[in-house]
């Protein structure tokens, strides 16, 4: 009789499913970060899924500040955008800090002038802990 090994557990945040490879990631991952995981602050984010949904949003906020600057009328959709991505926003960047085996509050680290945003830009720039760590497991991509 041999003695194999447990399988592996599935991913955080997946269900257990295996993660579906994305066609047009910069539509792709900002589904996933908004639609699919809106205020999950458990588990962890690829450096993929956190770029591509920051680019994403950049895109959108420079169209709606072209258009704000056209007309007043569009500071509306603005700020309507703005709040709707706000959660999704601290969320990814939370479980972004997790795959570098990183506490989310971190975060807060933001607050410091100047030197805050480049200490959290380099966090996020890093690369994620290889295998498990105490935030789950990385996500198959």
């Amino acid at each position: 009789m041999t003695m194999e090994p447990p399988p592996p557990p599935p991913p955080v945040g997946s269900g257990g499913a295996p993660a579906q490879p994305i066609s047009n990631p910069l539509i792709g991952y900002w589904k996933r970060v908004v639609l699919e995981r809106y205020a999950e602050f458990t588990g962890r984010s690829s450096r993929a899924e956190f770029w591509w949904y920051f680019l994403a949003n950049l895109i959108v906020g420079i169209v709606l500040n072209v258009l704000v600057a056209v007309s007043w009328i569009f500071w509306v959709p603005y700020v309507i955008y703005s709040l709707a991505v706000l959660i999704p926003g601290l969320a990814v960047g939370v479980r972004r800090l997790h795959d570098t085996d990183r506490s989310g509050w971190w975060l807060l680290i933001a607050l410091v002038p100047l030197v805050g945003i480049i200490v959290l830009i380099v966090f996020w720039v890093g690369e994620g802990t290889p295998g498990p760590n105490q935030h789950g497991v990385p996500e198959a991509i």
